[in-house]
């Protein structure tokens, strides 16, 4: 379900007699998501540029920021978001090969989700998001603050209970997993879609996975249109 973050900043300049500004056009955008309604298992998204080759016993940082600023630049998704994806991305292709996850599909669940995104450097959201009520409460209120009802939960919106099951801690410093971190959202998003041995490359095993995570065709089919335009203007001149 996401887009980027736009950090600004103003610095005041004192100055006595200031001449009129020109006029400042109004800024346009390349990229859009033209809506698409495939069939279930017709079709799969296209794949986004890969992500940089995971080394488990050596630093990829600087592989994976580089690929993230280039795909930023194409997307006009945040460099930090999609180092998030793009880790998960890599990840998945060292532990479950057969998943062929790409980082796109998690862009697409993002863009659907939270289509406007604050995240700090270390990766959590700002303020946490919680999203609307999904049934009886099942964690007494310790991830989503409410005793009574369960929520989504952060940027890739997680039921509780999905997030018990699925959840894991991204950079592996031993806390708890927390679902308001974008890298920790991305990682489980991506075991939770390769769980059920679907290879993501394919129609019926992407469709599969995705109904899977959400069992609604037009929540899936929102997804496909946003990850497809992802992976299209990743990899476009």
């Amino acid at each position: 379900m996401l887009t980027g973050i736009v950090l600004v900043v103003t610095i005041g300049v004192r100055n006595p007699a200031p001449s009129a500004a020109p006029p400042v056009p109004a800024a346009t955008s390349s990229f859009s998501v033209p809506p698409q309604r495939p069939q279930s298992g017709a079709t799969a998204p296209r794949a986004g540029l890969a992500a940089p080759p995971d080394r488990p016993t050596e630093s990829d940082q600087a592989e994976l920021d580089a690929w993230a600023a280039r795909v930023a630049g194409k997307t006009q998704l945040s460099a930090r978001v999609l180092a998030a994806y793009g880790r998960a991305e890599m990840w998945m292709r060292r532990q479950k090969p057969a998943c062929h996850l790409s980082w796109a599909t998690l862009a697409g669940i993002g863009h659907l989700a939270t289509p406007s995104l604050t995240v700090s450097s270390s990766g959590d959201m700002t303020p946490a998001v919680v999203g609307a009520s999904v049934g009886a409460d099942t964690d007494s209120g310790a991830l989503d603050g409410d005793r009574k009802a369960d929520h989504e939960l952060g940027p890739l919106h997680f039921t509780p209970a999905t997030w018990k099951k699925y959840a894991e801690r991204a950079n592996g410093d031993g806390k708890p997993a927390n679902p308001q971190n974008i890298d920790d959202a991305a990682f489980t998003a991506a075991r939770y879609l390769c769980s059920g041995g679907d290879d993501l490359g394919t129609p019926t095993g992407w469709w599969r996975a995705m109904l899977f995570y959400n069992a609604s065709v037009d929540y899936v089919q929102s997804v496909f249109s946003a990850a497809d335009s992802y992976a299209a203007a990743s990899v476009a001149p």
